[in-house]
């Protein structure tokens, strides 16, 4: 993976500055892309999953409960399925983002051909934000697995109902309106920086508060620890359905989930998240096929659609050379996004 210092970081920031506003630099960011040709429909026969081992391991770099770790269970229960093991390990290694957990991995799952570990965009915004010593090159992208939109929502008795409220809100007081997301740099603080951005309030007097599940930032919400919260719709899901949470706006193009998109209620904020899988850096290339094949085996079996189409996430699968040019560009902008909206670790 191609390291980009600080000079062009900077050099690309000033760029999207002097074309006018954030939204232009934001317009078609990386991860934001449609997953339509790269989705699980258009791919070919999925190879066939060949034993790996009688026990595999996958690695969460997150708290039980969250997007990572449904991902990363699901994903196991597919490639049990599949014939790729007879049983799985989970290890759950949550904080900062992922990379306590990318540590980890590195250094003792390095070389261990039967090791997974579970990753994605959060991963990325959390080492732009962080520069940790240990990155995502001393990983091995497998593939790019789905694609998830992030939910905005506040407590039922909240007098925010909208995203034109929201706004308001924002832009008269944006200390008052303290956002509880996944961990600091992740896509859901970049993303509490954009509807600030768009909402015409100074991103840098944003309070955000990081956790590291989804069910603590619906107690941050519902507690009033929070004013708003972002996540995936999966996360939110059963709040929303027992009345503790109203959601008010969702970050894609137009509406899912049954909600209305900010962009369709003039809030100029669209943002996806990615979720993957990776492999050891010492991990030699004959085994890393081995294991990419298994991989889309389990992706095209019955039980991970069943879990898409529950969870409401999007195929989105990308491998090899693309999904590493992908990555760059992906580090790239969140590098750019952390200086543009000022965020800090």
């Amino acid at each position: 993976m191609t390291s980009f210092n600080r000079r062009q970081i900077l050099t690309q920031a000033a760029a999207a500055s002097a074309v006018g506003a954030l939204g232009a630099s934001l317009a078609a960011p990386a991860w934001a892309q449609a997953a339509g040709a790269t989705a699980a429909g258009a791919r070919g026969a999925p190879a066939k999953a060949s034993r790996l081992a009688p026990t595999l391991r996958i690695v969460i770099p997150a708290n039980p409960g969250g997007g990572w770790d449904q991902t990363g269970r699901a994903l196991g229960a597919a490639l049990a399925t599949v014939g790729a093991a007879d049983q799985i390990e989970y290890e759950n290694v949550g904080g900062k983002g992922g990379t306590i957990g990318l540590a980890k991995y590195a250094e003792k799952y390095g070389n261990d051909a039967n090791t997974l570990l579970m990753g994605g965009m959060v991963m990325v915004g959390a080492v732009a934000l962080q520069k940790p010593a240990v990155d995502l090159t001393h990983i091995q992208p497998l593939a790019r697995l789905t694609s998830d939109y992030l939910v905005a929502a506040v407590a039922a008795k909240s007098p925010i109902k909208n995203a034109k409220d929201l706004a308001e809100a924002m832009r008269a007081d944006l200390r008052a309106v303290p956002v509880a997301g996944g961990s600091a740099g992740g896509v859901d603080h970049i993303f509490a920086g954009v509807l600030a951005r768009a909402s015409k309030a100074s991103p840098e007097g944003l309070v955000y508060k990081p956790f590291a599940g989804g069910s603590e930032v619906v107690d941050a919400v519902v507690s009033g620890g929070a004013a708003m919260g972002l996540s995936g719709y999966s996360e939110f899901s059963d709040a929303i359905a027992a009345g503790k949470l109203r959601a008010i706006g969702v970050s894609s193009r137009r509406s899912a989930f049954g909600l209305p998109a900010f962009r369709e209620q003039g809030l100029d904020a669209t943002m996806a998240n990615w979720r993957g899988v990776f492999t050891g850096k010492g991990v030699p290339p004959a085994r890393v096929a081995e294991m990419l094949a298994a991989v889309e085996a389990a992706t095209a079996h019955e039980s991970w659609l069943r879990t898409l189409k529950n969870n409401r996430w999007e195929p989105s699968w990308l491998t090899g050379k693309d999904l590493a040019e992908f990555m760059e560009l992906d580090l790239t902008t969140a590098r750019v996004m952390v200086y543009l909206l000022k965020l800090k670790a």
